[in-house]
């Protein structure tokens, strides 16, 4: 991939802004999304994307699908959409292989299928939008070694790496991001496991394992997400390890962000749902009008629109998240995180 050729959030912004106040006819689009471990899709991607829609396709009616989890149920819902004569799928697929499947289904009866935020690598969709899932991992785990380096951990010490599902084609790209970032650092992966359904209990019970198998080894954690990173935290707090090692997450959840804020966790990343979900929507409304969205690289032969998203520490949590106002103080400093949100500066 060229990924001087990958659009960060703002300059994409600006470039779907641009051309985005279009008339569509009356259209049916379906948002179908993978699961609900995260409450990413209820509470930021659907009203990104539904929210978006309204304002450049008044007369478009969306459907809503969460498939828990379940590639069965996703199938379903894809059937049961295109009955409804959806002419155009945003695609979250619970398993990116399985999709090509979906997708071949929906062009054989004149459907477009655009893949969002996990791509289909065996069956090129229309369009593919997404954060830079590669460029995540790389981002994560270089700065996780940055911080090793800084606290003087030497050359050697230990890291566990932990990954999404084995079935999310994101997660590999995650994890490959991962693999070259940790590649010359100097530091050794201990072990490594991919997470079924990105579910944080099967994280923390793997790292409750490598707890009493490693001990003092593990240095550090990268996490793939903020939900396994946190898996991770409570298996360090149950064991009563202390100081908690270095540990990674990203989708700056506000659970995530309390931990960087009391200093449990260490990193994450800023990635506003909103931002691909409009995305999305302009792309899905320009396919519905026959037009050509345009891409900024290619990705498993699918024409693709990637972001650039921020790492998130303690030293910049401020300025990114709440100067502007991705979350409020509100939501995050609650109770017991008060005192430290005082400390690095964040009021109201």
């Amino acid at each position: 991939m060229n990924y001087r050729n990958v659009l960060n959030v703002s300059t994409a912004l600006m470039v779907f802004a641009a051309g985005a106040a279009y008339a569509a006819d009356s259209a049916t689009i379906a948002f179908l999304m993978p699961d609900q471990a995260s409450t990413r899709y209820e509470q930021h991607d659907f009203p990104g994307f539904k929210a978006e829609i309204a304002r450049i396709c008044a007369d478009c009616k969306v459907i809503y699908q969460n498939a828990n989890a379940d590639a069965s149920l996703q199938q379903q819902q894809f059937n049961s959409v295109i009955a409804q004569g959806a002419k155009v799928i945003v695609l979250d697929p619970v398993d990116s292989s399985a999709a090509a499947g979906l997708v071949e289904i929906a062009h054989s009866q004149d459907v477009k299928v655009v893949a969002y935020d996990r791509p289909v690598p065996d069956k090129p969709a229309d369009f593919y939008v997404s954060f830079d899932n590669e460029g995540i991992g790389y981002a994560i785990s270089t700065s996780l070694v940055e911080q090793l380096k800084t606290l003087k951990v030497p050359p050697g010490a230990g890291i566990l790496e932990i990954n999404g599902s084995p079935t999310d084609a994101a997660a590999g790209l995650i994890r490959d991001g991962i693999h070259r970032g940790l590649k010359s650092s100097g530091y050794k992966t201990l072990a490594e496991f991919d997470t079924p359904e990105w579910a944080p209990p099967k994280a923390q019970e793997w790292a409750a394992g490598q707890i009493t198998r490693f001990g003092s080894q593990i240095k550090g954690v990268v996490a793939a997400n903020d939900g396994t990173g946190g898996g991770a935290i409570a298996a360090f707090k149950a064991a009563g390890v202390q100081p908690i090692p270095v540990v990674t997450g990203n989708d700056a959840t506000i659970a995530a962000l309390q931990l960087i804020i009391s200093g449990d966790q260490f990193n994450t990343i800023s990635k506003p749902a909103e931002v691909v979900a409009a995305a999305a929507a302009n792309v899905a409304v320009a396919l519905i009008q026959g037009k050509t969205p345009k891409s900024s690289t290619t990705l498993y032969n699918t024409p693709s629109q990637l972001f650039v998203p921020a790492v998130i520490t303690a030293k910049n949590i401020k300025a990114e998240i709440f100067d502007k106002k991705i979350q409020t103080v509100a939501q995050v400093c609650t109770g017991e995180y008060q005192p430290d949100c005082k400390k690095l500066g964040i009021t109201q």
